[in-house]
């Protein structure tokens, strides 16, 4: 069974720091491109981040660009989103996806921050920033 769960959300003060899991199980990540989106209370699901494991490309929103970083653990079959320099707008329940894309490089990343391209999705994961 294909399937995807986060971890890592939880209840942070401004400026803090979370970092976020998506382990894969039941298939391999790596000929996949991970998203990350993000859904705020009365909000559209928004895409924040994705990365092509493919070729490594990133791409990120601009509402957190320099503040998250995407990542990737083949050994672990994991993506992170680690999130550094909270605001409160950030708060949300995350969820990350995936969609295979073999070994292409085409179209390129930023193509994929959105969420109709994905397959597969997690559950999700509840970020608050709050003091």
């Amino acid at each position: 069974q294909l399937q995807l769960v986060e971890s890592g959300g939880g209840l942070v003060q401004p400026g803090g720091s979370l970092r976020l899991s998506c382990a894969a199980s039941g298939f391999t990540l790596d000929y996949y491109v991970v998203g990350w989106f993000r859904q705020a209370p009365g909000k559209e699901r928004e895409g924040v981040s994705c990365i092509n494991n493919s070729d490594g490309s990133k791409y990120y929103a601009d509402s957190v660009k320099g503040r998250f970083t995407i990542s990737r653990d083949n050994a672990k079959n994991t993506v992170y989103l680690q999130m550094n320099s909270l605001k409160p707008e950030d708060t949300a329940v995350y969820y990350c996806a995936a969609t295979y894309v073999g070994m292409s490089s085409s179209p390129p990343i930023f193509f994929y921050n959105t969420e109709k391209w994905y397959h597969y999705w997690g559950q999700g994961t509840q970020v608050t920033v709050s003091s």
